[in-house]
């Protein structure tokens, strides 16, 4: 009894209990006849069965003109291909792509020819899948390979036309060392722009103290008094120090307006400024003129006139000593004070002393 057949046979059987129950229950049947309709009806699957047995199959295995023919092996329709180099937009750096290829014949053909079907379906992946790597930058690895995925998850016919195949568990890598070589390079990059706008700050900042601040003194001064919250008391103290800073920016001496708030360090001055003498008196014909007049002045301040004793030591013992470091200076000397002295010739060299009388013994005699 075949699958099939029992299934007929309790169909049957429940329609059948199901008929009885309706038909018993509108005719109101007494109560005896239910059992006797219970029994036929647990009878009738033996009938079933019973019939079923003696059916003859009206198509014997041996009268069909073909016979049955095993069931050929399900052709395999997809392939892994790993570690695949395909070209980036960076030259020298291939992406490594790995995926499963799944084809199926285009349209099937007693006519269609003999090829290797699974080489064209890679073939057909790899051409797409390197069309869409070219341009695409290596260091967005992760971001392609989830392009390829999408892009490969369609079956599409090949060039030939003889094969539609799609890719799945798509997979984009780059080398160890491709990989290493691009993140250095990014990091400096980073840094480089770092750097440069760091650059960019300082030149302007530069600028900005340059020609705009430390254009002038009085640029600077508004520029300190804003600085500190309008202070009007310290901002003045501070603007000898400001003409010192602006001067400085350009290389300049501090302007004639403010250079009597800059005090001046003891190495600017000029050689007896600090005695009063003038910037003119200098080593040279100037110094040697200023000198007899600043010695006049002295002993003019001094209270000391032409025919005092002290007047007369002071002018003798003041060349004397000139005499041993500028020549010239105690000449000037001793032709303001005296110029019979300096007309007087020098005294000679000879052993015994003999000879004219010398300047100094002049000042002496006097």
């Amino acid at each position: 009894m075949t699958t099939g057949q029992k299934t007929i046979t309790v169909f049957v059987t429940l329609i059948s209990a199901l008929l009885v129950a309706i038909i018993g229950l509108s005719q109101d049947w007494a109560l005896w006849v239910w059992p006797v309709a219970g029994g036929l009806l647990l009878v009738l699957p033996f009938l079933l069965v019973g019939a079923g047995r003696h059916r003859t199959d009206l198509f014997p295995p041996g009268s069909l003109p073909d016979p049955d023919l095993p069931i050929p092996p399900v052709e395999r329709r997809e392939v892994r291909v790993t570690g695949v180099a395909l070209p980036s937009k960076a030259e020298d750096y291939d992406f490594l792509f790995s995926a499963t290829v799944r084809w199926c014949p285009s349209e099937p053909s007693a006519e269609s020819p003999a090829v290797h079907a699974s080489g064209l379906a890679v073939e057909a992946i790899l051409d797409r899948a390197r069309a869409i790597t070219t341009d695409r930058k290596p260091s967005r690895c992760a971001l392609v390979r989830h392009e390829l995925g999408g892009l490969l998850a369609t079956m599409e016919p090949d060039a030939s036309g003889l094969v539609r195949s799609m890719a799945l568990d798509v997979s984009l890598t780059l080398s160890d060392e491709d990989q290493e070589r691009l993140d250095k390079l990014a990091a400096v990059r980073k840094d480089e722009a770092v750097w440069a706008h760091e650059r960019r700050y300082e030149q302007s900042r530069r600028t900005y103290l340059g020609e705009d601040v430390l254009r002038d003194t009085g640029s600077a001064v508004v520029w300190w008094l804003n600085k500190n919250d309008d202070s009007v008391a310290k901002t003045v103290e501070d603007i000898g120090l400001l003409a010192q800073l602006t001067s400085a920016s350009k290389n300049q001496h501090v302007a004639e307006p403010f250079r009597h708030l800059v005090p001046e360090a003891p190495g600017d001055r000029e050689p007896g400024a600090a005695f009063g003498v003038p910037e003119s008196f200098s080593s040279g014909d100037a110094g040697e003129r200023d000198a007899p007049d600043l010695f006049a002045r002295f002993l003019h301040a001094a209270g000391l006139q032409p025919e005092d004793d002290v007047y007369v030591f002071l002018t003798e013992q003041t060349a004397t000593t000139l005499k041993d470091f500028d020549i010239d200076l105690s000449s000037a000397l001793r032709e303001r004070f005296d110029p019979l002295a300096s007309s007087v010739p020098p005294e000679s060299d000879t052993d015994d002393g003999a000879g004219p009388e010398s300047p100094d013994a002049e000042w002496q005699r006097t």
